[in-house]
């Protein structure tokens, strides 16, 4: 083995290790010594363990000489956003108010990793209580973007976008209320899933909003986000929205053919104030789908469209607000100013309106999956309409029309939530300003084989994957 083996993707890392190519010592050893030297600069640790660290990967190469079985993840070190409860390990949710709350229960999600062999070695930094977009944590400190550190990561899964991009860990775990897994991953250049409303348990992370939070992985690669999904997707009694039906072999749709596959590409509001740089990126992605034999389909984007994402919104600060309403009364001064305000508008919303909206989305779901995905297999957007904002551009306090200036980052994640839908994040290149851009691809409810299907085929004919920021 040459070079460093942190800059191995997860499939390559786990493929070593089961060779013998290298050990979980080996690869432990080289993320931790990055999560030191360069976690600091990118404010993207919220805790290390160093000698549980070097534990855990022991005895996944004691277990390993000894002949046990092996999970598909044996061994490899993975880090996840700080509300993923570990029983008996703090778990701060990017807050003052939890900074000393130690669950007495493990995520199902954590479980799922930890069965396939996985190590969880770092806790990593956050939007406040994930309600934020733009990655911004006034109260804990802000994750920097590794391929320029003036520009935002994009949140809330801030630190797991940040620690990815900068090869601190091969992967980690995020959330996707309004776009937290995937703007994260469009800003650093990522895989992001946001699966299906159900299709992964929620169970011991922590709540934001009920009716929307979903769990997922930011990566490399797809073919690594594909072997991440596929150990923590399934029914969960602990969560009572998870889909009773078995999820699909996600790491078996990988290097099918894509050919005659429709891909949608909207004719409406995905596109409505697009820069051009961006533009120009996503559409140069659909020409490759076009030249592996995928017929583009203009497809007229049902109007409600156009207020999903304020209602994602609505509803949002409203459970969010459910959760947090003797916080918010007792304890305000612990609260950053732009969760406190986006929170508290969620305790004057009436039940009426909010009972509505959710009746109201029923109907919207089954219309736009109608009109959608009878005509074409898959959705194809631009992520952000955007290059990724500086920090300073996105800092509440330099935007008066900070409402505004959210939507605007949302557009095209928020949407999906409401609907339910999954959505993942695919890297297409870099804006003239050196930062990454990304398209999305959307599909009806649980088709995420057939978005790995496609982003891998993708990424089998291009290289923005392979790069990595330089931290030198």
């Amino acid at each position: 083995m040459t070079g460093d083996p942190a800059f191995m993707t997860l499939a390559e890392a786990t493929a070593a290790i089961s060779t013998g190519a290298v050990s979980s010592v080996e690869l432990t050893k080289a993320c931790l010594d990055r999560l030191k030297s360069h976690g600091p600069m990118l404010h993207a640790v919220a805790g290390l363990d160093e000698a549980d660290a070097l534990a855990q990967a022991e005895a996944a190469d004691k277990a390993k000489a000894a002949g046990a079985p092996l999970g598909p993840l044996h061994g490899v070190p993975l880090a996840h956003k700080d509300m993923y409860y570990r029983a008996g390990r703090p778990s701060a949710c990017g807050s003052i108010i939890r900074k000393d709350f130690v669950p007495d229960h493990t995520s199902t999600a954590l479980a799922g990793l930890d069965a396939a062999g996985a190590l969880d070695i770092a806790r990593l930094n956050m939007v406040e209580f994930a309600l934020g977009v733009t990655g911004h944590n006034d109260v804990v400190g802000t994750p920097k973007n590794p391929w320029n550190t003036a520009h935002m990561t994009g949140g809330s899964s801030s630190g797991s976008g940040a620690a990815v991009a900068a090869r601190l860990c091969y992967g980690a775990l995020g959330s996707d209320t309004g776009g937290s897994i995937r703007l994260p991953a469009a800003c650093c250049g990522l895989v992001g899933m946001k699966p299906t409303y159900g299709r992964v348990s929620r169970y011991g992370a922590m709540p934001l909003s009920h009716s929307l939070d979903t769990v997922g992985p930011l990566t490399r690669t797809v073919r690594d986000n594909a072997m991440m999904m596929q150990a923590i997707a399934g029914p969960d009694a602990n969560d009572p929205v998870t889909a009773s039906a078995a999820p699909g072999d996600y790491p078996t749709e990988l290097g099918k053919d894509v050919a005659g596959l429709k891909v949608g590409l909207p004719e409406t509001f995905f596109y409505d104030n697009v820069a051009p740089e961006v533009r120009a990126l996503v559409e140069a992605s659909l020409k490759v789908y076009e030249d592996q034999g995928c017929e583009i389909v203009p497809v007229k984007i049902p109007d409600a469209v156009g207020i999903m994402n304020r209602l994602t919104n609505l509803i949002t600060a409203t459970e969010g607000a459910a959760n947090h309403g003797r916080w918010l009364t007792e304890r305000p001064g612990d609260y950053g100013p732009q969760t406190r305000a986006r929170m508290s508008i969620g305790l004057f919303t009436p039940a009426n309106v909010y009972l509505r909206v959710l009746t109201l989305r029923k109907q919207l779901v089954r219309e736009f999956c109608d009109a959608v995905f009878g005509k074409v297999d898959v959705l194809h957007t631009p992520m952000m309409v955007m290059p990724v904002p500086t920090l300073k551009d996105s800092n509440m306090a330099a935007q008066p029309g900070f409402a505004d200036y959210l939507l605007k980052i949302g557009q095209n994640s928020r949407p999906v939530n409401f609907l339910g839908l999954p959505g993942l994040n695919i890297p297409c290149g870099f804006t003239p300003d050196g930062l990454p851009c990304s398209f999305q691809l959307v599909g009806r409810p649980y088709s995420e084989g057939l978005l790995y299907r496609l982003g891998d085929a993708y990424q089998q004919a291009t290289d923005w994957h392979e790069k990595a920021p330089d931290l030198s």
